[in-house]
């Protein structure tokens, strides 16, 4: 399906631009021009003058010159050498070539460094280049000799004039990056996306969108976007954390996801920044950061500094509120440490009843294999069958009952047709959002019509992208089990608990589930091998269950060879 968006109305059916059929050798040019189409619809009020002349241009030149721009722009770096384009599709590459040249959106034989020369040749290339002056051993240390010699950037025909080849340099995909910024609102997705769609690698769940679901309301939304996603690729590529800092953007300027993301990008330098033993850097970034966790990173990082007093002070103000049961879990652990180094008596607070524990002791198997494998095969008999399900099978029955909440079409929600999940997902608003929608899917859970729900979404969103559902993790036999063995009463105190935080609570589930079909039960078993110990998130979730008397236990697995 090709969109024709010279006329999409403000209130869009639910359309998505199909990728072309694959068996067109030119299905990736057809595809680009399907995103240039949506994103002239949909942003030609931020398109720059820049960008509007790229499409209308790019429009306009032959089809080989189109297909080998996109191929290029899919392709990793932006140097290319003659010799290693080839598409069997494009006939006269050396024609194409010069074609773009001319509209300057790549330039033949450009200047670079010795860092891009030794990328894009071959080791004997530069051993037939350079000869003596090249050191045995490492390329790495052969670059280093090269660059204390002769560091001048220069074309490739002054590197090496032997050389029987042509470099061009790609210039447009600065320009190219941002607009696949304004089609995804990300830069970690790119135009394969279309191609993944096609094969069937990823569905997607159909969501009308209208002129409101974009990921950018202005150009300054863009260039943060762009910005932040500098920031990040800097602090990746091990750029100290100091200069990050000085070019990380200001202020709460942005869409609330643009804002999130750069409070995300904030606690990952002041986690770098203790990495690196820089506490004072580390010492200005907490407070400002309003990312979950920032806090008692911020206390953890004063106590490492001698400040006990005023970490004391920040873990007390911290306990009267703490932002989620993760933090108030780790002031428990703080705060007593912290009394006792200042010669305060201890405040002890009150821990949760430790879970039902057994010890199985197995012999090792033949052939290695993960420890919850061993023990739900042994646990496992017909009348009592065990499933392992870690994190999979209480978030897809979620997922599943609640599909229409997780993809009402809400502004900022979804603005392109290849979302994984709600762009909004891990925001503190998602849910309050959408209070009414998720009250009333758990409403179902009252009644018998929870199952039915299930059940239909099962059938007719297979195979479709959602961020809880892992279809292979979930099979017929395994649903209908679920649904007669939990109580409806336990997944709604589940479904609840996830919706308050549902980054800290999506991970920590217990690994097995035992199913007694005959009794109606279940049991939910959490397996722990040789030196391995329950992590926090785990404990959070078997401190909750405990609570609310849910049957789960802990599984200590020993080798009979070990004892």
């Amino acid at each position: 399906m090709t969109i024709h968006t010279d006329s999409i109305p403000s209130s869009t059916p639910a359309t998505q631009p199909a990728p072309a059929a694959l068996d067109d050798p030119y299905y990736y040019l057809h595809n680009f021009h399907t995103a240039l189409d949506w994103l002239s619809a949909r942003y030609a009020d931020l398109l720059s003058p820049e960008e509007k002349v790229f499409i209308a241009r790019f429009t306009t030149l032959p089809q080989a010159a189109r297909a080998l721009l996109v191929r290029m722009i899919m392709r990793k770096g932006t140097l290319f050498r003659a010799g290693k384009l080839r598409y069997a599709e494009i006939d006269d590459i050396p024609a194409a070539m010069t074609t773009l040249c001319e509209q300057g959106w790549v330039t033949p034989d450009p200047v670079i460094t010795p860092a891009e020369l030794f990328a894009v040749l071959t080791r004997p290339e530069l051993q037939q280049s350079f000869g003596k002056r090249l050191p045995a051993g490492r390329k790495a240390d052969q670059l280093a000799a090269l660059a204390a010699d002769d560091p001048a950037p220069r074309p490739l025909s002054a590197w090496a004039p032997s050389l029987t080849d042509t470099l061009y340099a790609l210039t447009i995909m600065p320009l190219c990056d941002r607009l696949r910024l304004m089609f995804f609102g990300n830069l970690h997705q790119d135009w394969s996306e279309f191609v993944l769609a096609e094969l069937g690698v990823y569905r997607y769940e159909i969501v009308p969108m209208d002129q409101h679901s974009r990921a950018f309301h202005d150009a300054a939304d863009i260039d943060l976007g762009l910005r932040l996603h500098a920031c990040r690729e800097a602090l990746d590529a091990g750029e100290p954390v100091a200069d990050v800092l000085a070019r990380l953007p200001q202020g709460d300027a942005g869409t609330d996801w643009l804002r999130a993301r750069r409070e995300r990008l904030l606690f990952r330098l002041g986690q770098q920044a203790e990495k690196d033993q820089d506490f004072d850097t580390a010492l200005a970034i907490y407070p400002a950061c309003r990312w979950p966790g920032a806090r008692a990173r911020h206390i953890r990082v004063l106590e490492r500094c001698g400040l006990d007093r005023d970490a004391l002070a920040l873990a007390r103000h911290a306990w009267q509120q703490p932002e989620d049961d993760a933090e108030q879990q780790q002031l428990a652990r703080m705060m007593p440490r912290l009394q006792r180094r200042l010669g305060e008596p201890a405040e002890r607070t009150a821990r949760p009843a430790p879970p039902a524990e057994q010890l199985l002791i197995l012999p090792r198997p033949d052939v290695p294999q993960p420890v919850e494998y061993v023990v739900r095969d042994h646990l496992h008999s017909d009348d009592a069958p065990v499933y392992y399900v870690e994190n999979t099978l209480i978030t897809g029955l979620f997922g599943l009952l609640c599909w229409k909440a997780l993809f009402t079409p809400l502004p900022g929600a979804f603005f392109h047709p290849f979302h994984h999940a709600p762009a909004d997902l891990l925001q503190p608003d998602f849910y309050p959002r959408r209070q009414a929608l998720f009250d009333a899917a758990l409403a179902e859970l009252d009644d018998t019509r929870w199952r039915d729900t299930v059940r239909r979404h099962f059938h007719e969103k297979a195979g479709l992208q959602n961020p809880f559902v892992f279809w292979g993790a979930l099979d017929a036999t395994l649903l209908e089990q679920a649904l007669a063995c939990l109580p409806p009463e336990h997944l709604a105190l589940w479904f609840r608990r996830l919706l308050q935080d549902i980054r800290a609570h999506r991970a920590g589930m217990p690994d097995l589930i035992r199913f007694y079909p005959g009794e109606r039960r279940y049991d939910m078993i959490e397996v722990k091998g040789p030196g391995d110990r329950l992590q926090d998130h785990q404990l959070r979730w078997l401190a909750f269950c405990a609570e609310h008397r849910m049957p789960v236990s802990v599984c200590y697995l020993r080798w009979a060879d070990d004892t």
